[in-house]
C-alpha cells in the first residue's frame, strides 16, 4: 500500500468521526489536470526560470527604496485586482483548472508572469486549495461542489517585482462551520496586520493570530509561514502565524506576506506524492487569506488591498 493510500484511509476514518466538529463538506483529493499553460516569449520571466543563473536573495529583511516600493505597489495592485475578479467566476461546476485558465489569461493580458508557474517545478499558474487541502493545491479537473471552500493564491511578476495575495472563497451554500472558519481566518489576518509597525518584533504577528484563533476554538497550521517578497519570490523575514521566537523587528521599507492557515482540527499535515499538495492529517477543512504588506514610518500599508 502506497503512502498516499494509507494517508487517504486515515483521513477518511478521522473525518467521519469528527463531522460535528468539522462540519459538512466533501473531502478532496487531487484528480487529473491539464498541461501547464504557455507564456508568450515577450513577457519578462523571473530569475529562477533562467538556466544557470545564480539566484540572489537578501540575507536579512530588505529595506526597499522608493523605486522598489513603486514596483511593489504596481505588482501587488495587479495581483489584488485579478483576485477580485475571481469572486464572480467561482460557482458549483467550475473546476479549479478553469480558475487557473482565467487567472493565467488575465495575468498574461496585463503583461505579467504568473510567478508559481514552473517555480521549483510547480506545474500551474496559481494554487487552488479546496476544503481539506491546506496549501499548494494544484488546479485540476474536479468540479467545485456546492458547499466547498476554495483558496485561490495568486502571485504575479511584473516589471521585476512579485505581488502575492490569496483569499478563501465560498462556493454556493456553505455550512455554518465553514462560514465561521472563513470569517475567523479573515479576522486573524486583520489582527496580525494590525500589530505591524516600525520597531515591532516579527514574532508579535504570530502570537496575536494564534491567540485569536484559539479563543474561537480553532487551530493555526504552524508549518505554513509568510515571507519577505520583492524582486525575489520568497526571502527573509519568515512570518510565523503562531507563538514563536523569530528574531528581529520590523523597519520602514520592509515588505512581506502574512498568510495564516486556520483549521477546526489538529495542526498536523501530510504532503502527497506530487510534492506540493498539503492536506490536513485529520481531513479537517482549512481557510487561508493573504496580503502583502509594507511597513511604513508610522504603521503598515496593505499593498494588495
Amino acid at each position: 500500500m502506497g503512502l498516499s493510500t494509507k494517508i487517504i484511509k486515515s483521513i477518511g476514518r478521522s473525518w467521519r468521526s469528527n463531522v460535528k466538529k468539522f462540519g459538512i463538506y466533501e473531502k478532496v483529493l487531487p484528480v487529473e489536470t491539464t498541461p501547464s499553460r504557455v507564456v508568450p516569449d515577450t513577457i519578462e520571466r523571473p530569475d529562477y526560470l533562467a538556466r544557470g543563473k545564480q539566484l540572489t536573495l537578501p540575507c536579512l529583511p530588505e529595506i526597499k527604496d522608493d523605486n522598489q516600493l513603486n514596483g511593489m505597489r504596481t505588482s501587488c495592485k495587479l495581483a489584488s485586482t485579478i483576485l477580485s475578479q475571481v469572486q464572480n467566476f467561482i460557482k458549483p461546476g467550475v473546476t479549479t483548472d478553469d480558475i487557473d485558465q482565467l487567472v493565467h489569461s488575465l495575468i498574461i493580458k496585463a503583461g505579467a508572469y504568473p510567478s508559481p508557474l514552473h517555480y521549483k517545478g510547480f506545474p500551474k499558474s496559481i494554487c487552488t486549495s479546496v476544503n481539506n487541502v491546506a496549501v499548494h493545491g494544484i488546479p485540476d479537473l474536479r468540479p467545485l461542489s456546492d458547499g466547498d471552500i476554495v483558496n485561490v493564491d495568486i502571485t504575479v511578476f511584473l516589471h521585476g517585482f512579485h505581488g502575492d495575495c490569496s483569499k478563501t472563497f465560498k462556493v454556493g451554500n456553505v455550512d455554518n462551520r465553514g462560514l465561521q472558519l472563513v470569517e475567523i481566518t479573515e479576522q486573524c489576518l486583520g489582527i496580525g496586520i494590525g500589530t505591524c509597525g516600525p520597531g515591532v518584533p516579527f514574532s508579535e504577528i504570530g502570537a496575536s493570530i494564534q491567540r485569536h484563533a484559539r479563543k474561537n476554538g480553532l487551530t493555526v497550521i504552524p508549518s505554513i509561514v509568510g515571507h519577505g517578497i520583492g524582486q525575489y519570490f520568497h526571502g527573509p523575514p519568515d512570518i510565523y502565524h503562531i507563538r514563536n521566537r523569530y528574531p528581529g523587528v520590523m523597519k520602514a521599507g520592509m515588505t512581506f506576506t502574512i498568510e495564516p492557515v486556520v483549521s477546526h482540527g489538529t495542526q498536523n499535515t501530510v504532503l502527497l506524492d506530487d510534492g506540493w499538495t498539503i492536506l490536513t492529517e485529520d481531513g479537517s477543512r482549512t481557510s487561508q487569506i493573504e496580503h502583502t504588506v509594507l511597513i511604513t514610518n508610522d504603521g503598515v500599508e496593505i499593498l494588495t488591498k
